[in-house]
């Protein structure tokens, strides 16, 4: 098998996305992109659509990337139509939901930076809008973003996609571990 040049990382908030897309990147020696990272302008203003759509297209005409996020109604159609593997990290929630409290945890903690000036924020754990608390934002999409994609992976429209659909923590391992050897 030949090893993918243009992938698309997709799954639930704490699926390891941007952690699996960065090594990605690293082995096949090609561009990460980052939609949060575009997505969230400063003072998590978030970009104008059309705006977001032309850099990720600019960002989708080189040869080799990994891209990670969903953003479904915004670019995603752009970032599968240029694809030739979606990576999907479908890890159950017992998995994701203690991974995405250490990571918001500890990200408020450290005041790490994540994008454009932006840090997580306590006060947004007092929030019951999912859209503004990613714990609980992981919590309930999780199984729209599963069924989501079982219905993408038999969309005709995706017939020329290569689907790794990825389980488990061990599966992930696996699966980047051959991917190394091939490359």
């Amino acid at each position: 098998m030949q090893a993918p040049r243009r992938v698309a990382v997709v799954g639930n908030s704490g699926s390891g996305k941007t952690s699996l897309a960065h090594r990605l990147a690293s082995a096949l020696a090609c561009d990460h992109v980052e939609l949060d990272g575009i997505h969230h302008q400063a003072d998590w203003t978030p970009i104008d659509r059309d705006e977001m759509r032309a850099i990720v297209s600019a960002r989708l005409a080189s040869d080799g990337w990994v891209v990670d996020g969903n953003y479904g109604s915004f670019v995603q159609d752009l970032v599968f139509a240029h694809a030739d593997t979606v990576v999907w990290l479908d890890l159950p929630r017992r998995v994701v939901m203690p991974r995405i409290v250490r990571r918001t945890l500890g990200r408020m903690a450290f005041r790490r930076e994540l994008w454009n000036g932006n840090r997580e924020r306590f006060r947004n754990l007092l929030q019951t809008d999912p859209r503004e608390n990613i714990i609980l934002w992981a919590w309930t999409q999780h199984r729209d973003y599963r069924a989501g994609y079982e219905r993408k992976m038999s969309d005709p429209a995706n017939a020329h996609l290569a689907w790794v659909r990825l389980r488990t923590p061990r599966e992930v391992r696996s699966w980047l571990g051959g991917l190394r050897r091939e490359t």
